[in-house]
């Protein structure tokens, strides 16, 4: 998109990316980033020639009590995806202090097959959406268990997936005698209309909190509507994620990109941003009269504190915490 951009545009166009205090230095692969973002980057940015801005954030930037909440209420509601949400605000305030509209390549992904849900015989052929997790249980096993029993948490989210798949427009003609073809059209679907909508919720309310508006090309009806009635063999016509994208663009960037496996939007790697959310968290924990506590099992929460890979759970209790607080919430429990 960047490419295109630049190609079309009279003017030198304007990057930017997120970026993390000695991230690419001490990076550490994962299944969902496998290599850090900074290299690549640059490539492009050098490749179509567009004046980039790197907005480079350390921990502390993104546990400013002041971030925290304009990211809160930016949400409006107890929502989060940890220091995701507080890089993005970030980025786009940087970006606001040089334009007033930018363009993001949000929906790729989803239109394109890009995730590794897609590509995992696992997470296609559960019998939920894709995207859950079972450390998605840690949340609610910190949770009070008569709140838990209460709420039936499994069972809305069963209903709310039936009702998605009752909605997924059927195969039809020859491809419908294939099984993992009519799974994967649902799997789409999933993913048009339950995920990507959380995340361009996410975008607009970011954005425009920092009146930076944000456009996004890969929602056009036209190509959505193209895209998704291709067969998923052809999206995957290579074994690779996103291989009709990668395809169409093969000529407009760096083959290091081109042939790049997809990496996920970064997260910090800094065990500072660790220390001083599971501080944080611990001082929670330790608060009688904290106004979530009513909601928690403080035994189960601490758990947490001893698990690794956790932090997003952690930080879903305590944007709970803050929105009780911050918002003045009465509970009756």
């Amino acid at each position: 998109m960047t490419a295109l951009a630049a190609r079309f545009s009279d003017e030198r166009i304007r990057s930017f990316a997120v970026d993390f205090v000695g991230y690419t230095e001490n990076f550490i692969p994962s299944p969902r980033s496998p290599t850090p973002d900074g290299p690549y980057v640059q490539e492009v940015a050098k490749y179509v020639g567009t004046d980039h801005t790197d907005i480079t954030l350390s921990a502390h930037d993104l546990m400013d009590p002041n971030v925290r909440a304009a990211t809160l209420h930016a949400r409006d509601l107890p929502l989060t995806l940890g220091n995701e949400d507080g890089s993005l605000y970030l980025l786009f305030r940087a970006i606001r202090q040089q334009s007033t509209v930018a363009l993001s390549g949000e929906a790729a992904d989803e239109l394109f097959g890009g995730y590794r849900f897609f590509h995992d015989s696992a997470h296609v052929q559960a019998d939920t959406f894709p995207w859950i997790e079972e450390s998605d249980d840690i949340v609610r096993g910190s949770l009070d268990p008569g709140l838990v029993d209460k709420l039936d948490l499994p069972g809305y989210l069963d209903e709310q997936y039936r009702r998605a798949l009752a909605e997924a427009p059927a195969l039809t003609g020859p491809a419908s005698a294939d099984p993992h073809e009519c799974r994967m059209r649902e799997v789409c679907y999933l993913f048009l209309t339950r995920y990507l909508p959380t995340l361009l919720d996410r975008k607009d309310r970011m954005s425009m909190a920092l009146g930076l508006e944000v456009r996004v090309p890969y929602c056009d009806h036209r190509l959505v509507e193209y895209v998704f009635g291709t067969p998923w063999a052809h999206k995957t016509f290579d074994g690779r994620e996103k291989s009709l994208l990668r395809a169409a663009t093969v000529d407009l960037l760096p083959q290091s990109v081109v042939q790049r496996a997809k990496s996920a939007y970064p997260i910090i790697q800094d065990v500072t941003y660790d220390r001083m959310l599971r501080t944080r968290f611990t001082a929670l924990l330790n608060d009688r009269n904290a106004a979530v506590a009513p909601l928690l099992s403080v035994d189960r929460s601490r758990a947490l504190l001893n698990a690794t890979d956790n932090l997003r759970q952690i930080e879903h209790i305590l944007t709970l915490a803050d929105f009780l607080t911050d918002y003045n919430v009465s509970l009756t429990i």
